[in-house]
Order: C-alpha cells, then sequence, then structure tokens
C-alpha cells in the first residue's frame, strides 16, 4: 500500500493486517457500497441525470428530495424509501438501465472510489478469501462498481419484473437492509462454505451493526454516530478514509487502533 502505514498514534496499515492473516476462501471479505466503497450515495448519480435529460417529472424530483430527506433523519423506512423510488422507474427496461447503470458508473461513481478501499479489496483477492460486495444498493448501481473491483459476488436489492422484462415499480423480496442484510450474508456463508467468525466486513451505516456484530473483523469506514459509538465502545478499529482526490493517494487515516 502506498499511503502512510500508520496514524500519527502508531495505527497498522490495514492491508498488512490482511496480509498476515489466514489465506483461502473460508474467509470472507464483505464490502458495503454507499459510504464505503464509494464516497456518497451511487444512485444520486441516477437521479441527477434523469433530471438533467428531463426524464424526471417535477412530482419525481420533489418526491426523491422529501424520500431522501426523510430518510435520512430517520422518519421513513428504507425499504419504502427505495419502493418509492422504483415506483418512478415503472415500465422501463432493465436492459437499458444496466446499460446507464454502466455509463454512469464511467462518467460519474469511478471518481468516487476510494483509492485506498480499492487496496483492501485486492490484499483480500490477493489472499484468496471469498470477497463479497454486500449492499442495499440496486442492481444497476451496485453491478458496475463489483464489475470494475472484480468482485464475482454481489449481495444487493432486486427490481421486479414484469414478463417482458419491464420493471413493475416494485423491489424484489425481501428488500436487503439492516437485519435481512445480515441474514443475507449468513446464508451466503452457509451455501459457501464461509466462515463468518473468520470474516471482515466493511461498512459506514448505523443499521450494518447487525451484521458488525456477528463477523471475526468488523471493520467500520467512515461509521456514522451510532456506528462509531458501538465501534469505540467494542473498541473496534476503525478506518478513515479522506474524500477522493484529496489528501495524497485516497486518504487512508486514522486506521485500525
Amino acid at each position: 500500500m502506498t499511503t502512510n502505514t500508520t496514524d500519527a498514534v502508531g495505527a497498522p496499515d490495514p492491508v498488512a493486517q490482511i496480509e498476515a492473516g489466514p489465506e483461502g476462501p473460508r474467509v470472507g471479505a464483505f464490502f458495503d457500497l454507499d459510504g464505503t466503497l464509494v464516497d456518497g450515495f451511487t444512485a444520486t448519480a441516477h437521479a441527477g441525470d434523469r433530471i438533467r435529460r428531463g426524464q424526471a417529472r417535477i412530482g419525481e424530483v420533489l418526491g426523491v428530495i422529501e424520500a431522501s430527506m426523510r430518510y435520512r433523519f430517520g422518519r421513513m423506512q428504507f425499504e419504502r424509501l427505495l419502493v418509492r423510488a422504483a415506483g418512478y422507474l415503472r415500465g422501463e427496461s432493465l436492459a437499458e438501465l444496466d446499460e446507464v447503470g454502466e455509463r454512469l458508473f464511467g462518467e460519474r461513481v469511478r471518481a468516487r472510489l476510494f483509492p485506498d478501499m480499492r487496496r483492501i479489496v485486492q490484499a483480500h483477492q490477493r489472499r484468496g478469501h471469498t470477497v463479497v460486495l454486500c449492499s442495499s444498493a440496486l442492481t444497476i448501481h451496485a453491478e458496475p462498481v463489483a464489475r470494475f473491483l472484480d468482485i464475482e459476488n454481489v449481495l444487493c436489492n432486486h427490481f421486479e419484473l414484469d414478463g417482458a422484462g419491464a420493471l413493475t415499480g416494485r423491489i424484489a423480496k425481501p428488500v436487503i437492509w439492516g437485519r435481512q442484510k445480515a441474514a443475507t450474508v449468513e446464508q451466503f456463508c452457509a451455501n459457501n462454505a464461509v466462515e463468518l467468525a473468520s470474516s471482515y466486513f466493511y461498512a459506514d451505516g448505523d443499521e450494518d451493526s447487525h451484521l458488525m456484530v456477528k463477523v471475526g473483523f468488523p471493520r467500520p469506514v467512515n461509521p456514522r454516530r451510532r456506528l462509531a459509538a458501538l465501534a469505540a465502545e467494542r473498541g473496534w478499529p476503525v478506518l478513515r478514509m479522506a474524500t477522493p482526490g484529496r489528501g495524497g493517494h485516497g486518504g487512508l487515516r486514522g486506521v485500525l487502533k
């Protein structure tokens, strides 16, 4: 890793710790997407693109803003927010949306990847670990990132489709978020002979505590308030990432104390 290997209090390089640990596919490395691998939220690129191209009606724009604000302040369940956003895309072709997602990754999202998180992904891949992108994002946002990082396993939310491959405006159940994300990862581990107690989980959200407490190596990344408090209480090492493009190689700081 080309960034500083320690912070001000002598915290070790996370890549060095991975390289010193066990190898093989029984070790899982699970990565959240928004706020963890990517600075911010990948879905905003799609929403902004629809607005710029005049595809979003004023009701959709105002609805997305309202729903986002409600979710941010804890006044709307995530499932309701996701379903509401999917409703605006009812009738659209998934194949065409996949193409939009790939285009927007190149135009907007790729530059927002945390360079040091990419190095951490690569460190796990070199050790032969089972690397998984597990996110509450939808396929059109998660899969382009996974392809770029050579992550073969993706656990994320899917649009519900009709017989012609068009969106119904609903999300396939169960919706992956919070406790359901933890349950989905546990099932994946059972199906793929991955040992959760030997695995890593990188995430930023308060709702990710449900999975964070189950893995052997919890790794909060720029954690939000409640997850940060839990990390301090339990003595979990915390990864701090600066905004991509600032602070040299991407800004790995204050890690693994």
